[in-house]
């Protein structure tokens, strides 16, 4: 298990052969094991393989080919909706119409996502993130028809790989990430040396000298993951969960 973990791929390249569904089956029961808040299991998984559902969808994830390539499309969403409607129907007042049940339902929706993940690659399935599912949901939620409570998390691409890329070697060094007991703040020199292996890959150089920028973090902030770019679908979240009732106004 361990070596699986440490040799994970993300897959964007998909053949054209299906998931089986026994197979996605157990992958889906495989997810559901996942810890959760509460045992309250406050998500759900909207699972597309219908070939005109997957075009419809590609636009929210800015028409990445893997949208419509892959056999299989898992938008994993927290929902109260299901919890909601089961407390009601036994006598018992939910009080999930925050911001907290959200957050619960977010965290358990992506235990869940990363149980389905592991045990497809277990499997021999390729597998990938999408992280535009929070920029467009609002766009989700009116395609795959997501009543109030429920709200899209992440999305997965998952299918046979077309072709195995490398392991991605681009991870910072635990050094950079474990504290022990306590969290101890960064030096200088400690940023120094937890990003030099990163800055210095080749890779990374192509990047810069691409984008013309003076260094990596650059890329980040002025290109791939912009301040204005973050505030408007920070904007545009904020709206979804409001009208999906976890941020309702109280007089």
């Amino acid at each position: 298990m361990i070596n699986l973990l440490t040799n994970h791929r993300t897959v964007r390249q998909y053949s054209d052969k299906a998931i089986e569904p026994a197979l996605l089956n157990r992958l889906l029961k495989a997810a559901c094991r996942a810890s959760n808040t509460g045992n309250m299991q406050t998500y759900s998984f909207i699972v597309t393989q219908d070939e005109a559902m997957k075009a419809a969808l590609a636009p929210c994830h800015f028409n990445q080919k893997m949208v419509t390539q892959a056999p299989v499309v898992l938008t994993v969403c927290a929902d109260f909706n299901r919890f909601n409607k089961w407390c009601e129907q036994r006598k018992a007042v939910p009080g999930y119409d925050n911001f907290l049940s959200f957050t619960s339902g977010m965290i358990d929706a992506s235990l869940a996502a990363q149980n389905f993940c592991v045990a497809a690659e277990s499997e021999g399935l390729g597998i990938c993130y999408l992280g535009t599912t929070t920029y467009t949901a609002d766009k989700i939620i009116d395609i795959l028809k997501l009543p109030r409570f429920v709200v899209p998390v992440t999305t997965i691409t998952a299918g046979y790989p077309a072709e195995l890329p490398a392991v991605q070697e681009d991870r910072l060094p635990l050094s950079g990430i474990v504290h022990y007991e306590t969290y101890h703040d960064y030096s200088i020199d400690d940023i120094d040396q937890i990003y030099a292996e990163r800055e210095n890959l080749e890779s990374s150089k192509k990047y810069i000298a691409e984008n013309n920028k003076e260094t990596l973090a650059q890329i980040f902030t002025d290109i791939r993951y912009t301040k204005a770019n973050n505030e408007h679908f920070s904007s545009v979240l904020i709206e979804v969960l409001k009208k999906q009732g976890f941020f309702e106004t109280k007089n």
